[in-house]
């Protein structure tokens, strides 16, 4: 018999995922992710990595606690910070999988980081220069702590980048190999870990660079529903929402000569622009999360799937191969990408692609300021109904009719744990 736990820790709005295998005397512990964002700790990462790797030598006996892979889907705060914690000098850890942007010989990879984080560095001085002039202003404040959550987020968090590649002196008990994914052969993107009869399929990131910058989905293809004009929310690079309809925007050379003499004279394009300074950072945190290492793990037929944070362009990018198509339609388990976000999960895979009554577990953690808007509600009504049991921290919603006998979850204060047995 062959059981296969995973464990969601709840660490707030955040991931961490506990793998555990158990095949007979052999057993596979794999760790996706540790991170929480700054605004929706459910407790402080510090205490979370004490608790997760105190259950992590609880189950390796007496032995040092030890993880056969490490997984860092992105390089984002609510995914990695929690590696920066010391705490993990003191655990074993035979393979650290990444996304190939931060491999430092990887020519495309090293040009988007690189980018990545400069624009991160930038925005996150502009908003701090903004912000000590708007202090007074509330709206503004609140419009500027957002932009700013989301540049800290995406500013490459160092300590924790360190310790997963075993640099300037910050790492695990040892230094892990580590694997830089997707590689570009694909052949190579479907590899067996000889051990617990784990098999594993890369299905991401993309390295096209126009899916990497495609994020939000077309408007009748999102769960994001504004009731706008049909013309105004067409096409891939459309915005999420739109001020006006198209038919009353005016091309810049046909602005009256008289309306530009006055913009010029009254200088419009030095006034502030937080909800530029948003638009930014949301963007910036955004083209991070389609970098996100997407894969599935196959254990002896249960199907794992782990897209990370991807959005549009790196959905696309697994929903147009016929053979990734084939194994996330079968899922047993998705793991809600973006913390259920509208434009992480597409409506096409909730509502005619995934096949069956697998599980879906949702990382999340309260942030006010998206208290009404993630998890959406859309999603989660869509996953019950085609039912689909979906589980948050401390919350189970169960799918009308769906059967569960050979699956069972358990819930604490500090972790949600979905169990699949595989009979022999």
């Amino acid at each position: 018999m062959t059981t296969i736990d995973v464990r969601m820790y709840n660490v707030g709005f955040g991931d961490a995922f506990r793998v555990t295998v158990r095949d007979g005397q052999d057993t596979w512990r794999m760790l996706v992710d540790c991170g929480v964002h700054s605004q929706g700790q459910a407790r402080s990462i510090s205490e979370s990595v004490k608790n997760i790797i105190a259950d992590l030598t609880d189950d390796c006996g007496d032995a040092r606690p030890h993880l056969d892979v490490v997984v860092a889907t992105h390089h984002h705060q609510d995914h990695i910070s929690g590696f920066a914690e010391d705490d993990w000098s003191g655990v074993q850890v035979d393979e650290v999988w990444v996304p190939f942007v931060e491999d430092p010989t990887d020519a495309d990879g090293k040009a988007l980081r690189r980018s990545q984080s400069l624009t991160a560095q930038k925005l996150d001085a502009l908003i701090g220069a903004r912000q000590s002039l708007a202090a007074s202003d509330t709206k503004a404040a609140a419009v500027l702590a957002v932009a700013k959550a989301f540049a800290v987020n995406s500013s490459g968090n160092a300590v924790a980048t360190n310790r997963l590649l075993s640099r300037n002196g910050v790492q695990f008990a040892n230094q892990p190999q580590v694997r830089f994914l997707a590689y570009q052969d694909p052949a190579a993107n479907t590899f067996d870990t000889e051990k617990c009869g784990v098999r594993v399929h890369i299905l991401g990131p993309p390295r096209d660079p126009d899916l990497l910058k495609k994020m939000n989905p077309p408007a009748r293809a999102g769960w994001l529903t504004l009731d706008l004009d049909a013309d105004s929310a067409e096409g891939e690079d459309a915005p999420g929402w739109a001020l006006f309809n198209r038919s009353y925007v005016l091309a810049e050379d046909r602005v009256p000569l008289e309306v530009a003499k006055a913009k010029t004279r009254h200088r419009l394009s030095t006034l502030s622009n937080d909800f530029g300074l948003l638009a930014a950072a949301s963007v910036l945190e955004r083209s991070v999360n389609n970098t996100s290492v997407f894969f599935v793990l196959d254990v002896h037929g249960v199907l794992l799937l782990f897209p990370g944070d991807a959005q549009e362009g790196a959905w696309e990018h697994v929903l147009n191969d016929q053979n990734a198509l084939a194994l996330i339609e079968n899922a047993d388990f998705y793991k809600v990408g973006h913390h259920g976000s509208h434009n992480a999960t597409p409506k096409a895979f909730v509502l005619t692609d995934w096949h069956g009554t697998g599980d879906a577990m949702v990382p999340w953690g309260l942030v006010e300021a998206w208290k009404d808007t993630i998890p959406k509600k859309e999603l989660l009504d869509a996953l019950t109904e085609k039912q689909h049991r979906v589980i948050l921290p401390k919350e189970i919603r169960p799918g009308p009719g769906a059967p569960y006998a050979a699956k069972d979850v358990v819930q604490t204060e500090w972790w949600s744990q979905l169990t699949f047995t595989v009979p022999k």
